[in-house]
């Protein structure tokens, strides 16, 4: 199969790897909950004991809120191997410097749908040893149940920093769940003292320096989601208390009581609604502490009959390639051969120099017979991990086979898995050209088929430009190649080096590569199948270079669910948006399928500019199937985001028997803007398997709209929204249903009861445009009068979409008072809490920039 791209990608070597790590429920209790301390955070012993006391006051706070159902039974914390005291992967918590987007504010990284787990949660060393930070978020256990919803049970905040107000029944009320939640709205001045909230002439809300002062002396238990720093609040919100009309996240993108997302949708739903409350209060959670080792790797290398010939000859190009460019330095690898027996060609080698990486170059088998016995390969190598320290938890194996195992396979594999190592594969086909694309699959490379030039650019960025290398692997014959620097250095074959047994030629930068475009020619008189791989490591250690992450949102589906591809561009924690970034999915029969992912927050894509860039994949076929997506930045527009997205609740302070006491401000985080120069990147995530129920591809309705918003001009209603797609965010729906009530709960639990917008003039555009629609409706609006509406979608065979997010709008002429002022005779007592706040190191990021082409800002 051949790309017909003419652009080859920096490549940054990921293995996305399988791993046994994971959150478990055993019985009541939460176990293998892995806490991990970045590789860059000073030795300071103190983070320890911190993490220790957050995880058990969250157990306490945890046990209460899910009706004494759950805990936290045993954790292990990552430390740095540079800490004096194994590795572990998929840590779901971790302790690391400031995004400087947040600052020390936690948070949680999640882009997934309402009720699917999260990525992780982010705490700073600052967080977690200022007790300051308690004032401004609350006590840490409780901060960290509310993260842990996030991350475990998919929920969203019930609070918005967007829109903290909005009109219900005529009256300003604050963003929040449940409304039992009571409170005052004052500006703070520069002087740190209250002034009365002033009304945006727009909207007739308060402005955005108005807050919301919650009253300390009014008990109201929920919600977890809204304010977990309220002392009196220790739960989450339930169906019957859920604030429906707040203008949140919650609400946008669940539409349901974050108890029913926790207890009917998430990972948990099935033993939540088994388990029984336990009879007393739980035991403290129990702490491992273990540290980050080097990288460990065990090559095995399948050297059966059946990888003969062509096969054997593509293993040996994989494995030099990774020997060579990919395993970092003073990591340890080992190499194990199996066919009908299995044996270990090198025992565990520590790479400290390019002598070491050529001696098992130079090991790597050149002949295949025998049947192919999987499961002795797999013990040997483990035995061969156990070399270090007697353990494999978190040490690496990387299986280069045929998969075409005479033994069975399924009958060791557990025993695997459970050992805590951690498995990958690369797995040739059919035929010599099917192998090569495997490896360009695996490897992020670019794969071609030409007989006459081919032409392209790759991008080298300022993080990167160390150990740069550039591998063309080709097929039959030995092709003409010329590179130039973005100086006009040329590069011919007298500068490169020529294996012509692995059919590569490599040519090896010295120093730091220049940074800029470095053209390649490439020229071959025969038809044959060719690859080019560009590798570059981080040119500073200080300074982390632009990375990109892939996977698919599931890796097994059988077609009753719809499959997402996302991409997660970052530096450092901080979202790289405006991006161009495809996405090739490839079947084992060889069908191709290529994508661009968005970064909208339409469709697949949960939060727009968030560096994560999403899409449906609804071209599916039975079978495995390869993910690999590549990226540049798209004509300039690329930037650092600067807005972040959710986070743990700040509160400005408290009304504490009428008087409002403030709390220390949030210290600030820089918006100063950053561009991003030109990059390029590829990356590879695991494989995914379809095993469809019936022969006939599964169909898709449109997907839900997420992002509709309303607003009042006069008698004028306007609705604006993002377009779904025919099938899902893809294609063109063939129509839409507006309906508008005054019963915002009669709309949502009865749509079809709702009035009916005329949209004969709304003809759907191609999903991602922008929709608009203005009308009328047939009496006059009254002051006071807060409307909702919602949308579906409908496609060509008939299919109906999900109810759109329910948008509100009021019309309210000026004249009325924000809250917190109609009394203006109140004598205000204002008690500043004054906290010496420690100096944080602000990091410079970008400010948002809006893509060109179908953006606009959110406004429910």
């Amino acid at each position: 199969a051949a790309m017909d791209s003419r652009s080859v990608f920096v490549l940054l070597w990921m293995l996305l790897l399988s791993t046994s790590t994971g959150i478990k429920l055993d019985g009541n209790g939460y176990v293998d909950v892995i806490i991990a301390i970045g590789s860059k955070v000073p030795q300071d012993d103190r983070l320890i004991d911190k993490i220790k006391d957050m995880v058990t006051e969250g157990s306490v706070y945890l046990y209460e809120a899910l009706d004494k159902k759950v805990y936290f039974k045993e954790a292990t914390i990552l430390v740095p191997s540079h800490w004096s005291c194994k590795n572990v992967t998929k840590a779901r918590t971790e302790i690391d410097n400031a995004n400087s987007t947040y600052g020390d504010q936690p948070y949680t990284k999640q882009y997934g749908e309402c009720g699917t787990m999260a990525e992780y949660i982010h705490f700073t060393p600052e967080y977690l040893l200022n007790d300051t930070v308690i004032q401004l978020y609350g006590l840490r256990g409780r901060v960290f149940v509310h993260e842990w919803a996030h991350l475990r049970w998919g929920v969203y905040d019930e609070y918005s920093e967007e829109m903290p107000f909005y009109y219900s029944n005529g009256r300003i009320e604050a963003t929040r769940c449940s409304k039992n939640i009571e409170g005052q709205f004052y500006e703070v001045t520069a002087e740190r003292s209250l002034q009365a909230c002033r009304n945006d002439p727009q909207t007739s809300l308060p402005t955005d320096k108005c807050k919301f002062f919650p009253n300390i002396n009014k008990k109201t238990n929920s919600s977890l989601m809204f304010l977990p720093s309220l002392d009196s609040v220790s739960k989450f919100c339930r169906k019957n208390e859920h604030n429906y009309e707040a203008p949140n996240l919650q609400n946008k993108k669940c539409g349901k009581a974050t108890w029913t997302v926790i207890f009917e949708d998430s990972v948990d739903k099935d033993a939540l609604r088994s388990l029984k409350p336990l009879q007393s209060p739980p035991p403290p959670p129990s702490f491992k502490v273990v540290q980050r080792t080097q990288r460990v790797v065990c090559l095995i290398l399948d050297v059966s009959g059946s990888m003969a010939g062509a096969r054997i000859l593509q293993q040996r190009q994989a494995a030099t390639h990774f020997l060579r460019y990919i395993i970092e330095d003073q990591a340890r690898v080992g190499i194990v051969t199996f066919s009908t027996d299995a044996s270990t060609l090198r025992s565990l080698t520590i790479i400290d120099s390019n002598n070491a990486r050529e001696t098992l170059v130079q090991l790597l088998p050149k002949v295949a017979a025998g049947s192919t016995n999987m499961c002795l390969g797999l013990s040997r190598g483990l035995q061969v991990l156990q070399e270090d320290n007697g353990d494999v938890l978190g040490d690496e194996i990387i299986f280069l086979t045929d998969g075409q195992a005479t033994d069975n396979i399924a009958g060791c594999a557990p025993s695997a898995i459970q050992s805590g190592a951690i498995i990958s594969t690369i797995a040739f086909s059919k035929s010599a050209a099917q192998a090569l694309t495997e490896m360009a699959n695996k490897t992020g490379n670019l794969i071609d088929r030409t007989s006459d030039w081919f032409n392209g650019t790759v991008s080298v960025d300022q993080t990167v430009g160390n150990k740069t290398s550039f591998v063309i692997i080709y097929e039959i014959r030995f092709p003409s190649v010329y590179i130039q620097s973005p100086s006009g250095s040329i590069y011919t074959q007298t500068s490169m080096s020529h294996d012509g047994s692995l059919k590569t030629v490599t040519l090896n930068i010295p120093g730091t590569a220049e940074p800029g475009d470095w053209k390649y020619s490439i020229q071959t008189t025969s038809n044959q199948a060719f690859t080019i791989t560009v590798t570059s490591q981080a040119s500073r250690d200080d300074v982390p270079p632009i990375i990109v992450k892939t996977h698919m949102n599931q890796q097994f589906n059988d077609g009753s669910k719809p499959m997402i591809v996302f991409a997660e561009v970052s530096q450092n924690y901080r979202p790289v948006i405006n991006a161009e970034v495809w996405a090739t999915l490839e079947s084992e029969t060889g069908s191709v399928h290529t994508l661009q992912l968005l970064d909208n927050g339409a469709g697949a894509d949960t939060f727009q500019d968030d560096g994560i860039y999403s899409r449906y994949f609804t071209k599916i076929v039975n079978g495995r199937s390869s993910l690999k997506v590549r990226m540049k930045n798209q004509g300039g527009q690329t930037r650092f985001a600067v807005q972040k997205k959710s986070g743990a609740p700040y509160v400005p302070g408290y009304v504490v028997n009428g008087v409002v006491q403030l709390n220390p401000l949030k210290p600030p985080v820089s918006e100063e803007p950053l561009e991003v120069g030109s990059f390029t990147r590829t990356a590879t995530g695991e494989s995914f398997v379809v095993k469809l129920s019936s022969t006939t591809p599964p169909t898709f309705p449109p997907n839900r709209i997420t992002d509709l918003s309303a607003e009042l001009q006069e008698d004028t209603v306007f609705l604006s929204w993002t377009a779904p797609g025919e099938d899902l965010d893809q294609g063109t729906a063939k129509s839409y249903e507006i309906r508008w009530s005054f019963d915002l709960d009669m709309l949502r639990n009865s749509f079809s009861n709702g009035h009916v917008v005329n949209t004969a003039a709304v003809s759907p555009q191609e999903a991602g445009s922008d929709e608009q629609h203005s009308f009328n409706l047939s009496f006059p609006i009254q002051n006071g009068t807060t409307l909702f509406f919602a949308v579906q979608s409908e496609d060509e065979q008939n299919a109906t979409s999900e109810t759109s997010n329910i948008a509100q709008a009021s019309k309210i002429l000026p004249g009325p008072k924000a809250p917190g002022v109609s009394n203006p005779g109140m004598n205000l007592t204002v008690i500043v809490i004054s906290v010496c706040v420690v100096t944080m190191v602000i990091c410079f990021i970008v400010a948002v920039s809006t893509w060109a082409v179908r953006r606009r800002n959110l406004s429910v």
